[in-house]
């Protein structure tokens, strides 16, 4: 079994130069570490949590074409990107501390949203400048005892709201993947 996932993702920006300080102000923040390609080859700056390994990392660069997103529309792309963070705290601090003083545009406010995990905690965002959605989501590697009860409760409503499901529909969720020798 796969123990990472994504290595990379690179974002194409409509500003750049203002995309830049939006991201340093944002990794920063979180305590990312930041590198650029110094203009060789091509123009991109890179944020990672960890440097330099092992990492995956966020990476911006210069669009050549195209226009602010709009989340809203859910058009064919990019629906949202979630870091993680250490705790709930951190995401109440974030919020208040950084979202709410530099008027970005939150979408969701902090919250449990118990159908996701046991005590799946997360805000919603958009990039002022590109519209990229964001989302930074905290799991608790240890979970209590309440929030497995609102985990489970949430997927009962869930599951009285859909009555085709079969049972419970967590067993439905997953789903078998091919493996390397099936064509």
């Amino acid at each position: 079994m796969r123990w990472r996932g994504v290595n990379h993702i690179e974002l194409s920006v409509l500003d750049y130069e203002t995309s830049v300080d939006f991201y340093d102000k944002l990794f920063g923040w979180l305590g990312y570490k930041s590198f650029w390609t110094m203009d060789v080859g091509y123009r991109s700056t890179y944020y990672m949590a960890r440097f330099p390994a092992p990492h995956s990392y966020i990476g911006i660069q210069p669009a050549q074409s195209g226009g602010k997103l709009d989340h809203a529309a859910r058009a064919t792309g990019l629906h949202h990107i979630a870091l993680w963070a250490r705790n709930r705290r951190e995401i109440d601090d974030f919020h208040r501390d950084f979202l709410v003083p530099n008027a970005i545009p939150v979408t969701e406010t902090p919250a449990e949203y118990a159908i996701y995990a046991p005590g799946y905690y997360g805000v919603f965002f958009d990039d002022p400048i590109n519209g990229f959605h964001w989302e930074l989501a905290h799991i608790p590697v240890v979970v209590g005892l309440g929030m497995v009860r609102r985990f489970k409760a949430a997927w009962k409503d869930a599951a009285r709201a859909h009555p085709e499901w079969p049972g419970d529909g967590m067993s439905q969720a997953m789903r078998a993947l091919p493996g390397r020798g099936d064509n």
